[in-house]
């Protein structure tokens, strides 16, 4: 499992630089090359002006500065490019309570992993989204 990462161009979306440096080291460890966002504004601009298919995976923290990730979601898959609705999205949030993920889900995102983020659990949604 761990190899699944190996070589996946991830768009991590984090304010925090705390959080960035853990989030970052362990995906870098297992092999993805990470492109970091500030925020969702951001993380669209680099998704938009990336080439189709270049990023494999979103990993995107909701509450942000600029624009939150629920928006930052619901923008990129309304992109006028095919990527833009299937690329997988997961929110990283410590807010986990049913309405949390249930809005989430509802901006576009597959999956709404709890902070902090774990090892395993982020390798296992991974592993998940990316196949």
């Amino acid at each position: 499992r761990p190899e699944i990462l190996r070589g996946k161009q991830i768009l991590l979306v984090e304010d925090n630089e705390l959080n960035m440096e853990i989030a970052e080291f362990l995906l870098t460890s297992h092999g993805a090359v990470v492109t970091r966002a500030w925020n969702g504004k951001e993380a669209v601009a680099l998704f938009a002006q990336s080439e189709p298919g270049h990023f494999d995976l979103i990993l995107t923290d909701i509450m942000m500065p600029v624009m939150n990730g629920q928006e930052e979601a619901r923008t990129i898959r309304a992109l006028p490019r095919e990527d833009a609705r299937y690329i997988p999205i997961a929110a990283m949030s410590a807010n986990v309570f049913e309405d949390d993920i249930r809005r989430s889900l509802e901006a576009g995102m597959n999956a709404h992993l709890p902070k902090p983020v774990n090892e395993e659990r982020l390798l296992a949604a991974a592993a998940e989204l990316l196949s």
